[in-house]
């Protein structure tokens, strides 16, 4: 082999990106397997919900779950793979999107029905492709100071998801928040723990699927798994066009999905740029756009299955750092796994089995390790001379609001509640308009900003150092030797 055939070898594999990794498939489809149970509940609960809304029955909730399934695979798998124009190529697990939740549920209660619904999804994520441009032009606003504030924010907005789970998800049930469900959370925080500190590499990697695993299998012979539907209804089906009527396009409606649009875009921007940092890549606003593409086109062509808006889920972007899986074509598997699903209404049921308190156990990991990772980019953000320290503080006490107290927002315009009840865009949003205020727009700033700016550089002059002798200490306003005798201080007479 030639010198420069090496030297060429060389630098593909240095200029490689971490997210191309290409493991073994068994491996692959493992850890794809970790991404789907992560976010399975989140991408179950919007249809079983927003089904119940519209007095569905059981059979058509059935068909809304697999759709959500089927379509959460196509969409992750365009989102990871991509094709020109579409797709981050990046580790990002696709789903419907939680923020539309309360606005989809309002339309159907307004009367609209479920087709009203699939309406305004359509055509409100057709005009958020249209202006997926101007979006992918903001990255040079996401600073540090920005995406660390984001990133924490998600992470906090997820741990009540976790305490949800791990007091068993249904708050009407009797044993909602018993000692039982919340021990069996605790049993599988340990194992993910003890897995991630005793295993080896490969067990530490999969700890989470298999602290999964081994909680349910506790939790079977205690009767806190139920697997006696598994086998009640559909092996397979196929999610038929429309099946469950066609669209119908109502003004109101739409207005409302396309704020809910407008706000699934800063968030699903925000979740692209946090995994680029964690998995330490570069994300420019071509990959952006590319992304936010992907985004819209599968949310526009979801309601012909019976989806709704699609996203990137928060609760994977945890999973990448946790497990240090990086590759791109490990979530493809796992969007793979989301199709067959989709297709297989038996093994969803299979993998809906698994008791919520268990998902709880590793949701506590999965959601604080974003928080933590969002801590750790803010940890680079200089603080010194500038107004950095406010702007973190007071965008995450914005994303906190809705989180600690979740009606805040609820006597604002519909349009303005819509956005702020999301605590991941209420900080996205004064983090964003904070930075342009005092990092972009400098005009006003003074050379030491307030209280909240760290103080400028201390400048101790060489000859004060010279003159200290090993064990000199100051104390109560006082020079001390290492004997505590005090050494006198004079004051420097001037040269003139």
């Amino acid at each position: 082999m030639s010198r420069t055939t090496k030297e060429s070898r060389s630098r593909r594999a240095t200029t490689a990106r971490p997210e191309d990794e290409r493991m073994s498939i068994g491996a692959s489809f493992g850890y794809g397997l970790q991404h789907v149970l992560t976010m399975y509940g989140g991408i179950i609960a919007v249809p079983l919900i927003v089904g119940q809304a519209a007095g569905m029955n059981t059979a058509d909730i059935g068909l809304l779950i697999a759709a959500c399934l089927f379509m959460g695979g196509l969409a992750t798998l365009l989102q990871t793979v991509g094709v020109p124009f579409f797709g981050s190529q990046l580790p990002l697990v696709q789903g419907v999107s939680f923020a539309g939740v309360a606005t989809m549920v309002a339309i159907v209660k307004g009367g609209g029905g479920i087709q009203s619904v699939f309406g305004a999804v359509i055509v409100s994520s057709v005009v958020g492709f249209l202006i997926t441009p101007i979006f992918s032009k903001i990255i040079k606003f996401f600073p540090p100071v920005v995406t660390g504030t984001v990133i924490t924010v998600i992470g906090l907005s997820l741990m009540p998801v976790a305490a949800n789970w791990a007091m068993g998800g249904n708050a009407k049930a009797p044993n909602y928040g018993s000692v039982a469900n919340i021990g069996l959370t605790a049993l599988t925080l340990a194992i993910v723990l003890l897995l991630s500190k005793l295993g080896s590499a490969t067990i530490s990697r999969l700890s989470i699927l298999l602290a999964i695993v081994i909680g349910t299998l506790v939790a079977i012979p205690l009767g806190m798994a139920d697997f006696s539907k598994v086998g009640v209804g559909d092996i397979a089906a196929f999610p038929v066009p429309f099946h469950l009527g066609l669209p119908t396009f109502n003004i109101a409606a739409i207005v409302s999905m396309f704020i809910v649009v407008l706000v699934i875009m800063v968030e699903t921007s925000a979740d692209i740029l946090a995994v680029g940092e964690i998995v330490g890549t570069k994300v420019d606003s071509k990959r952006l756009g590319n992304g936010l593409r992907a985004d819209m086109a599968a949310s526009a062509v979801a309601p012909i299955f019976g989806s709704f808006t699609q996203s990137a889920f928060a609760q994977n972007v945890g999973l990448v750092a946790v497990t240090g899986i990086k590759s791109r074509f490990v979530v493809a598997a796992g969007g793979v796994i989301l199709v067959v699903l989709g297709l297989l209404p038996v093994m969803g049921r299979v993998v809906a089995a698994v008791p919520l308190s268990v998902l709880g156990g590793a949701g506590i990991v999965l959601f604080g390790t974003v928080a933590a990772s969002g801590i750790r980019t803010l940890s680079t953000v200089s603080y010194k001379n500038n107004m950095n320290l406010i702007i973190v503080a007071t965008a995450i006490g914005a994303g906190i609001i809705p989180i600690a107290a979740p009606t805040f927002y609820n006597k604002f315009p519909d349009w303005f509640a819509t956005i702020f009840h999301s605590g991941i865009s209420s900080a996205a949003i004064m983090a964003i308009l904070l930075n342009l205020l005092f990092n972009h727009l400098k005009a006003g700033n003074s050379q030491n900003p307030s209280v909240f700016s760290a103080a400028a550089d201390r400048l101790v002059p060489a000859e004060v150092v010279e003159a200290l002798e090993h064990g000199d200490r100051w104390e109560d306003g006082k020079l001390l030797d290492v004997n505590g005798v005090q050494v006198p201080i004079r004051q420097v007479e001037s040269e003139h």
